[in-house]
């Protein structure tokens, strides 16, 4: 049992050091790819350090489970593993984490569900006010038009995705405005940062009491955005998407005293404005290399003890 108790030790110090730790790092606004990184490789090692004990702690309360799990392995790597074996303490923890996965899978489940309903919304929606013409391919236009007063474009994510953008908007935006706005767009859907933000809201929502879920949902919700601006300004510059934003969102009076729920828009377009220099390319490896190996620290402590008797 001293393994799996390693194991859930760690991953709850990772839970509670992780969003103090990269809270405090000022290099994520210039490197939000790299952040975006980081941040999945501390969800990923917390996420592992939880199953691995889940594993080896019913691998220890129960034969069946066990047999399972080593398989034909030498005697010697079982008993380095299942010290204790039988102990209700075991059993305890291996049901209470595989009800936690269960109700991790559950609330992922529900995501893609309501994802999918609200999609099938949105392209009703969009079909209802832009129709299709006789013999139009569904998903033949990329781009797609809608009449409308306010300002505004968005990426439509799903097998035929669509990107919508209003006549409001193609009035407002000058120049190149519109095109960096599109690349905006554009890097959401080529980076499938959807799927990262389904899965921080569901793992927000299902433990909303453990703090690296909740900051790691914050976190993508404004880390996406500025890696999308990143991508779109490395064509066009990053005054034309600050201008770009500028256009779009004045109308909601973000840019004014009072906050609002567009208040990052002040902040995307203050960072493109002041523009500072990126990290080093070496800095950015030694990071990336970094939090890939935060996750194999969980492996290192689950294969030890094997490691260990075999030698």
């Amino acid at each position: 049992m001293m393994v799996p108790a390693v194991l859930l030790l760690l991953g709850v110090l990772t839970a509670l050091l992780a969003p103090r730790l990269l809270g405090r790092a000022d290099w994520t606004e210039r490197e939000p790819v790299v952040a975006l990184w980081v941040w999945q490789c501390a969800v990923a090692a917390v996420l592992l350090c939880f199953a691995l004990s889940m594993v080896l702690s019913a691998s220890a309360a129960w034969l069946v489970v066990r047999g399972r799990v080593f398989g034909s392995a030498p005697h010697a790597v079982v008993d380095a593993y299942t010290q204790g074996a039988g102990s209700p303490v075991a059993a305890g923890t291996a049901l209470l984490l595989a009800m936690g996965g269960l109700w991790t899978g559950a609330k992922l489940a529900a995501e893609v569900l309501r994802t999918r309903s609200r999609r099938r919304r949105e392209r009703a929606e969009l079909h209802q006010r832009a129709p299709l013409l006789p013999g139009e391919d569904p998903g033949a236009e990329r781009l797609v038009v809608l009449e409308g007063p306010r300002p505004d474009a968005w990426w439509l994510p799903g097998p035929a995705a669509q990107l919508v953008v209003t006549t409001a908007a193609l009035s407002r935006l000058k120049g190149r405005q519109l095109d960096a706005v599109l690349a905006h767009e554009q890097g959401h859907a080529v980076a499938r940062h959807d799927w990262l933000l389904h899965c921080a809201e569901a793992l927000a929502g299902g433990f909303p009491q453990v703090p690296v879920f909740a900051a790691f949902r914050a976190e993508m919700h404004r880390l996406v955005e500025l890696a999308a601006d990143d991508a779109a300004s490395k064509r066009y510059g990053r005054l034309t998407i600050a201008l770009a934003l500028i256009e779009l969102n004045e109308h909601t009076g973000v840019f004014g005293p009072c906050p609002s729920t567009h208040a990052h828009v002040p902040q995307r377009v203050r960072r493109l404005l002041t523009a500072k220099p990126r990290l080093t390319p070496l800095r950015r490896l030694r990071l990336t290399a970094a939090a890939a190996l935060v996750p194999a620290v969980p492996l290192l402590v689950a294969f030890a003890p094997g490691l260990t008797a075999l030698s």
